[in-house]
């Protein structure tokens, strides 16, 4: 197991600090007690030659301590034997006859302190022993006087002697008792926690299915026909979705189940998938979102991609929710050692902020500031728990700068492996350009997003080597492009609206020009201007530098996408008939011949009687799971000296699934519900190198 839960290792620690605190006080006990025996031993004239092993013995106790050589029982062993045989040597003579009850109970407290009940007997009978044998001897010889007076100190000795071994057994004897219930109320919570996190996970995956038949569903109708009592039905099956991963995620994380699923990822596709699901979500709610990527990242590493995404998606979620005017901004950037990188996420809003006290909640476990759980903020709550749960399976650390009424910065960083170390955004080194940016103050509702305009402007600048100039009005703009060092105007839809005629004069020069503007704006016809979709995003700002001109939007389905699989013959398995339709309708836009069966068996049947290119496999299925299907396809298909693929498509997406259905020799893994960007990227993959019956995939 990759990891073990914050608690677990919390308990852990403090009873190993309990531990080293009672060993600490020991050893100090044990010191002074044998550096008065030596003092004595030299005063009284004792044997000499004892005090060497004495000095050598408090050395190996410290020794055996400081290095925590062998196990816990065996150093307590070696203390209290030690001091043991030191107490008898101390106590044999016959002038050391009063004091042997105070070594005797220096013994006992040491014992008491390391929780070792069992020693208490052994060190009252040494007492006994000691006494009784130095009463016979002295009174034998005349040393000790048995008149009223020494009888009593005797008994006095001896009661005490007893009365502290008793109080100490039983102050013990209730210490373990309450340890024990302690301990036994713990596993009793543990077991209704892991009880209710597998009742998550169960629960969770089971409603995988039909919120993929909702979203499915809803989504192919919507290819037909533009309602809105459709896209809600879509939207709030989406956000099931997401809350339903949120639920198995985290609990995932608190059992310590969740484990990196590493590959090689582009982090410019993962910021692309953001920025096409934050397209039209808050730009409603006139919030702005803008994504600030330093080029000089890596453009390939090793990781777990969707943990990653999934760290960014709740850092972003979180800073909408909890901002009214103003936006988001996301920067990541890395620090490069000799292992790799690290990779530092960072996610600005201009949101309430938190209190010291909110900071400090937030980073021991789950934590929402809305507790009345109103409208305004929504989600379950899990968010930031997620991600400090991610984090550290990472070995990665989370920060969080806030303060009421400033707003909010989250930071991430986590280690990353460098496959491919060339810079993930570039331009031509041999072209020049000078870059204006058009941004009107007096537009912006926040003049924070101004300030996050220009961090993501400056940064980009300074990472590709540009000519930057700010323009923050129209004259300064006409007086920077009289100087003739403007390539590229870049600016929003505001700013084009302050003098449209200007800007669409200026585009048919050699100047390009190019804006950011929401999903509904419309150019004039026949407009050279270059419309960048939103969110501002420095890699779209890349595109056009690079002489790109048709930017199609963030998260384009599959009639914009280069896939191209017609002519591929795929077989669907799977036992719900709604998946089956909901799958068949989504394959068929890329132009696959799509055929489907409902179990096991009926696909060995279709594939012994037909050639499929690719086969779409369920998992949990009656009478013959997809595992055991799969291997059977892939025998037959072995005979026929064909290679057949075959990919997972399964609600089972629990931690761990894709490295489970790729070691049992499935080609790729999809999980359910089907997002268009995870499935193009598998059969890109999987397809790669070949061609359906009518010259699809390239």
């Amino acid at each position: 197991m990759l990891f073990v839960s914050f608690k677990e290792d919390f308990i852990l620690n403090e009873k190993a600090n309990r531990k080293l605190r009672a060993h600490n006080v020991v050893i100090v006990i044990i010191t002074v007690t044998c550096i008065g025996a030596i003092l004595e031993s030299i005063s009284q004239g004792w044997e000499l030659w004892t005090i060497p092993l004495i000095a050598g013995g408090i050395i190996a106790c410290w020794a055996i301590h400081i290095n925590g050589y062998g196990q816990t029982r065996f150093r307590e062993n070696f203390f209290m034997i030690f001091s043991m045989i030191v107490a008898f040597f101390h106590g044999v003579h016959i002038t050391s006859f009063y004091d042997i009850i105070i070594v005797s109970v220096l013994l006992m407290i040491t014992a008491s302190v390391m929780g070792r009940k069992r020693f208490l007997p052994f060190i009252l009978l040494e007492y006994f022993a000691i006494t009784f044998s130095q009463l016979i001897v002295g009174v034998s010889a005349g040393s000790i006087v048995l008149d009223p007076l020494n009888i009593s100190r005797i008994l006095l000795h001896v009661v005490v002697e007893l009365s502290i071994y008793r109080a100490l057994h039983e102050i013990l004897r209730n210490m373990n008792r309450i340890e024990n219930d302690i301990e036994s109320i713990q596993n009793t919570e543990e077991s209704a926690k892991k009880g209710m996190e597998d009742f998550l996970a169960n629960i969770s995956h089971e409603l995988r299915t039909p919120v993929n038949v909702i979203s499915g569903m809803s989504t192919l109708i919507l290819k037909k026909e533009s309602r809105d009592d459709v896209v809600a039905i879509r939207d709030a099956g989406i956000r099931l979705s997401h809350q339903i991963e949120d639920i198995q995620d985290y609990s995932e994380i608190e059992r310590g189940d969740s484990v990196l699923e590493e590959e090689k990822y582009m982090i410019t596709s993962i910021l692309g998938d953001i920025a096409g699901d934050y397209e039209t979500m808050y730009q409603a709610r006139g919030l702005e979102f803008t994504i600030d990527l330093d080029p000089s990242v890596p453009a390939v590493l090793m990781g777990d991609s969707k943990k990653i995404k999934k760290i960014i998606t709740h850092l972003i979620d979180n800073g909408f929710k909890f901002t009214k005017t103003g936006g988001v901004l996301l920067r990541v950037f890395c620090i490069r050692h000799g292992y790799g990188i690290n990779l530092v996420i960072e996610v600005l809003d201009t949101g309430i902020g938190m209190t010291e006290a909110v900071r400090n909640k937030v980073a021991t476990g789950s934590y929402q500031a809305d507790k009345k759980r109103n409208r305004s903020t929504g989600g379950i709550g899990l968010g930031l728990s997620i991600v400090y749960g991610f984090t550290r399976l990472m070995k990665g650390f989370v920060s969080i700068e806030s303060d009421p009424g400033e707003g909010t910065i989250v930071r991430v960083s986590i280690v990353q492996e460098v496959v491919d170390p060339n810079p993930c955004i570039s331009v031509d080194s041999k072209r020049f350009f000078g870059v204006a940016y058009h941004v009107l103050a007096d537009k912006l509702d926040d003049f924070r997003v101004g300030a996050a305009y220009e961090i993501m402007a400056n940064n980009l600048a300074a990472g590709l080597r540009l000519n930057l100039y700010p323009a923050p009005s129209l004259d300064e703009l006409k007086s920077l492009l009289k100087t003739g060092k403007i390539t590229h105007v870049f600016m929003g839809a505001k700013e084009y609206e302050e003098a449209p005629d200007f800007f669409e004069e200026l585009s048919g020069s050699d100047v390009t020009v190019a804006m950011f503007a929401g999903y509904d704006f419309k150019l004039p016809r026949n407009s050279r201007i270059i419309v960048l979709p939103k969110p501002i995003y420095g890699y779209t700002i890349a595109k056009i530098l690079n002489g790109e001109s048709d930017i199609a939007p963030f998260g384009a389905g599959a009639e914009n996408s280069a896939l191209n699989l017609e002519g591929v013959k795929a077989l669907i398995v799977d036992d719900e008939p709604m998946n089956l339709v909901v799958a068949t309708g989504l394959f068929k836009d890329y132009k696959m011949e799509v055929d489907t069966a409902g179990s096991g068996k009926e696909a060995l049947a279709k594939y012994d009687s037909g050639e499929y290119d690719v086969v779409f496999m369920d998992h949990m299925m009656p009478e013959m799971d997809g595992v055991e299907c799969m291997q059977k396809l892939k025998t037959i298909a072995g005979q026929r000296e064909r290679k057949l693929i075959v990919i997972a498509l399964t609600a089972n997406a629990v931690s761990g699934a894709r490295e489970m259905f790729l070691k049992e020799g499935f080609d790729g893994f999809i999980s359910k519900p089907i997002i268009v960007n995870d499935f193009e990227r598998v059969m890109n993959r999987v397809m790669e190198g070949k061609k359906g019956r009518n010259g699809g995939v390239s």
